[in-house]
């Protein structure tokens, strides 16, 4: 079993940078792969990033390609999402889950374990 804790959201200018992580517990932490999700007041909870659990494979969604980095260190059971070049629409309430597999999955099916979510706001 994994459980997930999210923090460093928070309210930033639209073109500032926000660095999320998410700090993991349990004993299968390294063998699974893990990501990021977003759900916006009245929209569903879409796929923001993903990465294996060795580190070496990672999918974006389009619309953060190129601002966001998702990133992973197993030793300290943190998983971490860089956003830069922030806009308007990236404000969300921001969850890392972990996923059945090992692999960088897309889809909300895959992923057992989710936080409880860090709300990230950003002012145009």
């Amino acid at each position: 079993q994994v459980q997930l804790v999210e923090s460093g959201g928070g309210l930033v200018q639209a073109g500032g940078s926000l660095r999320l992580s998410c700090a993991a517990s349990g004993r299968t932490f390294r063998r699974v792969g893990m990501g990021w999700f977003r759900q916006a007041p009245g929209k569903e909870r879409e796929f923001v990033a993903a990465i294996s659990w060795s580190g070496s494979s990672t999918l974006y969604a389009d619309s953060v390609k190129g601002r966001f980095t998702i990133s992973r260190d197993n030793a300290k059971k943190t998983v971490s999402l860089q956003m830069n070049s922030l806009k308007p629409e990236d404000t969300a309430v921001y969850q890392c889950a972990a996923a059945q597999s090992s692999s960088p999955v897309v889809s909300i099916y895959e992923y057992d374990y989710w936080g409880q979510g860090t709300q990230v706001t950003v002012s145009s």
